[in-house]
């Protein structure tokens, strides 16, 4: 019977370190106007290691994988120190296990964040790379389009006798 618990919560603990994060960039770039396709992918391959150096070597899948490993190890080492105080010797046993499922549960979330923010990380540094390499680069946002005569025109000022905020400095 006992076996059969160590398995169930050992795969428990195997499904809560799951996390799987992208390889490579999770955002979009366009060949420049002037460069041909052969010279974007070599500015991709180029800009993909540069990103990759940038968050240290590790990818968001490992990044995330160790902090589940490490939750889970941190928690078992706790949840057997604190069984051992309150139980004895099997106490211990009983704390690690529970110490390791909590762990483990914590390890989810440690692990999402941290693979999320090496990816973020990523990301930029890739995206920096590519606009400097002269690739197009997409933001989001409000697009403002040119008037047809292409020509902007300057925002009205305020009515009379109402004072326009002082300059910032």
């Amino acid at each position: 019977m006992n076996y059969r618990r160590l398995v169930i919560l050992l795969s428990l603990t195997g499904l809560a370190a799951c996390t799987v994060m992208p390889t490579g960039p999770s955002v979009m770039a366009l060949p420049g106007s002037s460069k041909t396709f052969d010279q974007f992918r070599a500015d991709d391959a180029s800009c993909r290691q540069f990103a990759f150096q940038q968050v240290g070597g590790v990818s968001a899948d490992q990044a995330a994988a160790n902090s589940a490993v490490g939750s889970a190890v941190v928690g078992t080492a706790i949840g057997a120190a604190a069984g051992a105080a309150f139980g004895g010797g099997s106490g211990a046993a009983i704390g690690a296990g529970a110490g390791l499922l909590t762990g483990s549960a914590v390890g989810v979330g440690a692990a999402q964040t941290s693979g999320y923010g090496v990816q973020r990380r990523y990301d930029y540094a890739y995206l920096q790379c590519m606009y400097a390499a002269g690739d197009k680069v997409p933001v989001y946002g409000p697009m403002r389009t040119a008037p047809p005569n292409g020509a902007y025109s300057t925002p009205p000022l305020p009515p009379p006798g109402i004072q326009p905020p002082p300059p910032s400095s």
